[in-house]
């Protein structure tokens, strides 16, 4: 039995014979008659008997229809929430960023994709390790996963762009003359570093041992925004994403040479839906290389 031969059974009855059903529907009145008859053998009764004015319902085939009607009414209902759903998309979306990668950029795409979907509700999560970020992946909670690219990202990751990386100083520091910093004139310098398994702290300590500078300690934060500012006292320099740099501390940051930087992947699940393919879409517009901060 099918909801199909329901909407068969319904229009005969509402018709009273066959042909006008089948010119109703649209479909050829033999592939009706075909289907009502494989309806009433799957039933074992006789829905319809034939009458000098037509084909008229059984008392066990009005008892039938009764029934299919309401099967019928809550298939097209469920049929109507769901092209609903699609359009307004009612729901979750779980996004994890990798702290300290499109700090500016996700923002803006969010507020994008809720002028665009009002009724879609947003969870993020701040991820420190490229690690914990795989295991959420796995456990397949997250619609979506920005983070910086690896030797591990998934072949069916999109890149976005590239983060550029710049130097937070403290007020007053000789290095803020410069337009760039090269980073050998940073030897000696201590240094406010991150969390030991983030991405952040990884990007860093590959720069200072490819420039052949020791990673000297000062202290060690979680938040990009709390090593800008603690280099802006003067507790050391840091490295940090151009956007991830906190209002206010743009006079503070100049990009390097030479230039440190890190592409950007969003993860999506296989078989992605309309909320994921609009944020992608949303993010691919963002700037994600911009190192006019001075200016801005």
């Amino acid at each position: 039995m099918s909801l199909r031969q329901y909407e068969y059974a319904l229009a005969v009855a509402e018709e009273g014979s066959v042909t006008a059903a089948a010119e109703l529907l649209h479909v050829a009145q033999p592939s009706l008659s075909q289907q009502i008859r494989a309806l009433e053998r799957d039933l074992g009764v006789e829905l319809f008997a034939r009458t000098p004015t037509g084909l008229v319902p059984t008392v066990v085939g009005r008892a039938f229809l009764r029934e299919a009607e309401v099967a019928v009414r809550a298939s097209r209902r469920a049929r109507a929430t769901a092209r609903a759903g699609a359009d307004e998309l009612v729901g979750e979306l779980v996004v994890a960023v990798q702290l300290g990668f499109g700090t500016r950029q996700l923002p803006g795409a969010l507020a994008a994709l809720r002028r665009r979907f009002p009724r879609l509700e947003v969870t993020v999560f701040e991820e420190p390790s490229s690690a914990e970020l795989e295991r959420l992946c796995r456990r397949g909670v997250l619609n979506l996963a920005l983070m910086a690219e690896c030797e591990r990202s998934p072949a069916y990751a999109h890149h976005l762009g590239d983060e550029e990386f710049v130097v937070a100083l403290g007020a007053g520091h000789r290095q803020l003359a410069a337009d760039r910093v090269e980073l050998r004139e940073l030897a000696g310098e201590p240094w406010v570093r991150f969390d030991r398994d983030s991405a952040l702290d990884a990007v860093l300590l590959n720069v200072l041992r490819d420039n052949d500078l020791a990673p000297a300690t000062a202290a060690r934060v979680s938040q990009t925004a709390t090593a800008v500012r603690w280099a802006a006292h003067g507790l050391g320099v840091t490295l940090v994403p151009a956007s991830a740099v906190p209002h206010g501390h743009e006079h503070l940051v100049r990009p390097v040479f030479p230039v440190v930087s890190q592409p950007v992947i969003a993860v999506v699940r296989p078989g992605m839906g309309p909320a994921e393919t609009a944020l992608l879409e949303f993010l691919r517009k963002e700037t994600w290389s911009n190192l006019a901060l001075r200016n801005s």
